[in-house]
C-alpha cells in the first residue's frame, strides 16, 4: 500500500473540500408522489425522458432542463432551439489531449457542427460526454473537409435563393388575383388580407436575401500565431463560419493555413509563444458569440 499524499490528507482531516452533488436523485425521492413521466398513464407522459435516469437519478453534466432527458431527447432540442452559425474544426494528427475540450467549448456555445480531422480515434475524456450533444463530423484530411464545407455553404444558398423565388412568385400571384377580385367586387377583408399576405411573402424574400448576403460572406478562419494573422481583438468574425484549430505545439498543418480565408491570432504578454490549445479555442469561439449573440 502506498504512503498516503500528506496534502491529500491534511485536506482530509481539515474536512475540506466538500464538493457540492451535481444533479438529481431519482425521481421518486426529488418529486415524491408525483406521477412519473415516462408513464404512458400519466397526464404529464413525455417521451423525452429516460427511464434508467428516472430509477437512478440523473448526475450528469447538464442544464438542469435536461434532467432525466435521453441524450437523442436534448440533442433534438438543441437543433429545434437554434445552434449558432460558426462550426470549428480540430486537426486530430498527434491525437492531442486538447480536442475533448475544445468539443466541450463546441457544445456550451452550441457550435453548429465539430470536424475532427484526420483519425477517428480521439481522446475523448476532457468532451465529459459533450460529443453525444453535437454533430460531430470525420474527415480524412482537411482539403475534404474544406471542400465538403465550401459545397454545403453553396446548397444553402442555393436553398435560400429559392426560397426567395418561391415567395417573389407567391407575392406576385396574390398581387394578380386581389387585383382581379377588386375589379369585380368591393371586398374590403379579401383586400386587407391580400396586403397581409404580399407583406409576408415580401418579408420572406427580405430574409432570404439577407440570408444569401450572410452565406456569401462566410469564411475559414485559421487560429494560429503565424506572420501576416490578424489580432482576434480587432477581427470581425462573419456570421458564417468554419474556424480552424491545430494540435498542442505544431499548430495547424500547412495546407490548413494555405487554404483558410483568414488567419487569427490572440494577443498574448508573456514568455511563451502561444496559450494551450484548448484555451484558444474558447476565447475564439466566446468572442465570435460576443459579436454575434
Amino acid at each position: 500500500m502506498h504512503t498516503p499524499n500528506p496534502v491529500s490528507l491534511a485536506a482530509k482531516l481539515s474536512g475540506e473540500p466538500e464538493f457540492r452533488e451535481v444533479g438529481v436523485g431519482s425521481w421518486a425521492q426529488t418529486h415524491p408522489g408525483e406521477p412519473r413521466p415516462d408513464d404512458p398513464a400519466s397526464p404529464d407522459f413525455d417521451r423525452r425522458f429516460d427511464t434508467l435516469l428516472l430509477d437512478e437519478g440523473d448526475r450528469r453534466n447538464v442544464l438542469d432542463r435536461y434532467r432525466y432527458w435521453t441524450v437523442d431527447a436534448i440533442k433534438a432540442d438543441l437543433d429545434a432551439r437554434g445552434r449558432h452559425d460558426f462550426e470549428v474544426a480540430v486537426e486530430n494528427w498527434t491525437h492531442d489531449f486538447n480536442i475533448g475540450s475544445m468539443v466541450r467549448t463546441a457544445n456550451a456555445f452550441t457550435a453548429n457542427r465539430v470536424h475532427i480531422v484526420g483519425p477517428h480515434k480521439w481522446n475523448r475524456k476532457g468532451a465529459l460526454m459533450t460529443e453525444l450533444y453535437q454533430h460531430v463530423e470525420n474527415h480524412p484530411s482537411i482539403t475534404e473537409l474544406v471542400e465538403c464545407w465550401r459545397h454545403r455553404i453553396a446548397g444553402e444558398i442555393a436553398y435560400e435563393r429559392s426560397r426567395a423565388k418561391a415567395a417573389a412568385i407567391k407575392a406576385h400571384a396574390i398581387a394578380v388575383q386581389s387585383g382581379s377580385a377588386a375589379s369585380s367586387i368591393n371586398d374590403h377583408a379579401s383586400a386587407s388580407a391580400a396586403v397581409a399576405a404580399v407583406s409576408e411573402a415580401t418579408a420572406d424574400i427580405a430574409r432570404a436575401d439577407a440570408r444569401i448576403r450572410e452565406l456569401e460572406e462566410a469564411k475559414i478562419i485559421a487560429l494560429d500565431i503565424i506572420p501576416g494573422a490578424v489580432p482576434i481583438e480587432t477581427y470581425q468574425f462573419p456570421h458564417r463560419c468554419l474556424m480552424l484549430f491545430g494540435a498542442e505545439g505544431p499548430g495547424l498543418s500547412e495546407k490548413a493555413l494555405e487554404l483558410a480565408d483568414d488567419v487569427v491570432y490572440i494577443s498574448q504578454f508573456g514568455s511563451v509563444r502561444s496559450i494551450n490549445a484548448g484555451a484558444a479555442a474558447a476565447v475564439a469561439m466566446h468572442s465570435y458569440i460576443a459579436q454575434h449573440l
